[in-house]
């Protein structure tokens, strides 16, 4: 089956050495590698490897998280699985990418795969567990018959490394443009109520987390609390998230007790911070436009 990978890049900083190195020492490598860069001034783009690389050149302010990865779709739609990757995901080892995609050979039910994210090397407690809450060390297929089990993580998927089966993505419209976020999921879901299944797959494996503050963490659920409230038709055909976000403080403050444990007050900081960007997200249709652009970390989204 024919792969292309497509990776969005802007200023991909330090960690753009290791992430080409991954794809270079996989055991199945993709037909091509896209990339999509959004103007990079700190020499992304200036690594030896672009040249064996397709590259697009977009302007900063043109990127949009659906739309621009399905333009690159677009420019270069020859394959049969699609694989999405972030410029910040390493992939942990030379099976990555295979384990990934052999999954849609093995079974022709499979619309959409993603694999297990890893915190990076060195990544502190909270960092750590939402990688390890999220991504279990165990595989899943889901599917509309086991949606009541699963419920809203029927849907759960994440472009910073997964795949599509390109009739399942044709089928489902793609990527949309001018969403905040969750593009994946947008697609993911439509896949699945489209009759294909999804696979979580615990051994395609990538090292990709985030270190937010306070700040941060207020404003990255204030945007998903505005996808939420701008998608109901997920909460309709999947369930409601609530339920999970309680299984998660739970976690992680029982896992920040036993393994970190001075990361406790920024664990308290950090819930309510989530808890009041979410609520008020889910709210954004009632407050100012200033308002909503300062609360959101992705401010293009309101011009």
């Amino acid at each position: 089956m024919k792969t292309i990978l497509y990776i969005p890049t802007l200023n991909a900083g330090k960690l753009w050495a290791d992430v080409i190195q991954s794809i270079k020492t996989q055991l199945v490598q993709p037909d091509k590698v896209v990339i999509i860069d959004s103007g990079s001034t700190d020499g992304t783009l200036s690594h030896p490897s672009m040249k064996d690389f397709e590259i697009i050149h977009i302007d900063k302010k043109d990127f949009d998280h659906g739309g621009t990865r399905q333009m690159a779709v677009n420019r270069f739609p020859d394959a049969d699985i699609y694989v999405f990757l972030t410029q910040d995901a390493v992939l942990a080892n030379a099976h990555s990418l295979g384990n990934l995609i052999k999954v849609f050979d093995e079974n022709p039910q499979i619309g959409v795969a993603y694999g297990r994210q890893l915190p990076h090397i060195g990544a502190k407690g909270l960092e750590a567990h939402a990688r390890l809450f999220n991504y279990p060390a165990h595989s899943q297929l889901r599917g509309l018959d086991n949606r009541s089990k699963y419920g809203i993580k029927t849907a759960s998927c994440s472009n910073s490394f997964a795949a599509y089966r390109r009739t399942a993505f044709e089928e489902a419209s793609g990527f949309p443009s001018g969403t905040i976020l969750g593009e994946d999921v947008i697609a993911a879901g439509r896949i699945i109520l489209n009759g294909w299944q999804l696979a979580y797959l615990a051994d395609a494996q990538a090292h990709h987390s985030h270190s937010y503050s306070v700040k941060e963490e207020f404003k990255r659920y204030f945007d998903i609390g505005v996808f939420h409230a701008t998608n109901a038709w997920i909460f309709q055909n999947f369930g409601h998230a609530e339920s999970e976000g309680f299984k998660y403080v739970k976690s992680e403050f029982s896992y920040i007790v036993k393994h970190h444990v001075t990361e406790l007050p920024k664990a308290f900081f950090s819930t309510a911070a989530k808890w009041f960007g979410y609520k008020l997200g889910l709210a954004h249709r009632y407050l100012p436009a200033f308002w909503n652009k300062c609360f959101s970390m992705h401010k293009a989204y309101w011009k």
